[in-house]
């Protein structure tokens, strides 16, 4: 078993991995975010609802949340070229969980720091801080093709080069800095790398704030779902990075 919670399950077979959810439109937008990307992912080895059967991708994880990683900063720069040719690309019709409306994004927000301070998750200075720094990803953006779900766990390399993207289930159209700062969530030192792939000019102060804005809006789900976002290196010690 590779991870379980109210959503979907994963698991490993050999070197096959099975997806079972029984939300059918999140597996159809997978299978056809993966027919569109222009970036390595993992081969379709059937589809039988509500299961996906997929092959493993070769390499290695660039990293774990909360754990150094071991990749060059030549990966870390594939990485971000990677993600610069999926921004670039034709997406798909649908929004992705990087596009949600700056209205209703805002409104969980406020819910979630609220719930934070109320409960005596996180003390409020940090909660007060991290949703000031937030405001910053409440913008407007152009749509772009997004992964949605762009964590270090998802990107594999070998050597200096990405040889595949996986879990594509909140791909569509969104923000194309919600991929970068979920990229480099905790691993701050390698923004500069990933910022070099992409290749153009990158506002850091929003990809700070979606860092921020995302740690907020997950520590409930987390811990809700048997994760620890507490552990070192994990999303409140990027919160308190904030201070």
């Amino acid at each position: 078993m590779i991870v379980a919670h109210s959503e979907r399950a994963t698991l490993r077979v050999g070197d096959v991995f099975l997806k079972v959810d029984a939300d059918q439109a999140r597996i159809d937008a997978e299978v056809e975010a993966m027919a569109m990307a222009p970036v390595p992912t993992p081969k379709i080895l059937w589809h039988q609802p509500p299961v996906l059967a997929i092959a493993a991708v070769p390499g290695t994880a660039l990293g774990r949340l909360g754990e150094p990683s071991t990749a060059s900063p030549a990966a870390w720069a594939a990485a971000g070229a990677a993600v610069r040719r999926l921004h670039d690309a034709p997406s798909p019709s649908r929004t992705g969980r990087a596009g949600r409306g700056l209205e209703e994004l805002a409104a969980e927000l406020d819910g979630e720091c609220e719930w934070l301070v109320t409960n005596g998750v996180l003390p409020a200075d940090l909660v007060t801080r991290n949703r000031q720094v937030a405001e910053a990803a409440l913008r407007p953006w152009t749509p772009v093709f997004t992964h949605g779900d762009l964590q270090i766990a998802h990107v594999f390399a070998d050597g200096d080069g990405i040889t595949g993207i996986i879990d594509w289930s909140e791909a569509g159209q969104g923000d194309a800095l919600f991929d970068l700062a979920t990229l480099t969530l905790g691993h701050e030192e390698r923004l500069g790398d990933v910022v070099a792939g992409y290749g153009t000019d990158v506002d850091l102060d929003v990809i700070r704030a979606w860092w921020s804005l995302r740690s907020l809006l997950v520590v409930r789900w987390l811990v809700e779902h048997g994760f620890d976002p507490f552990a070192p290196g994990c999303e409140v010690d990027v919160l308190r990075s904030r201070l």
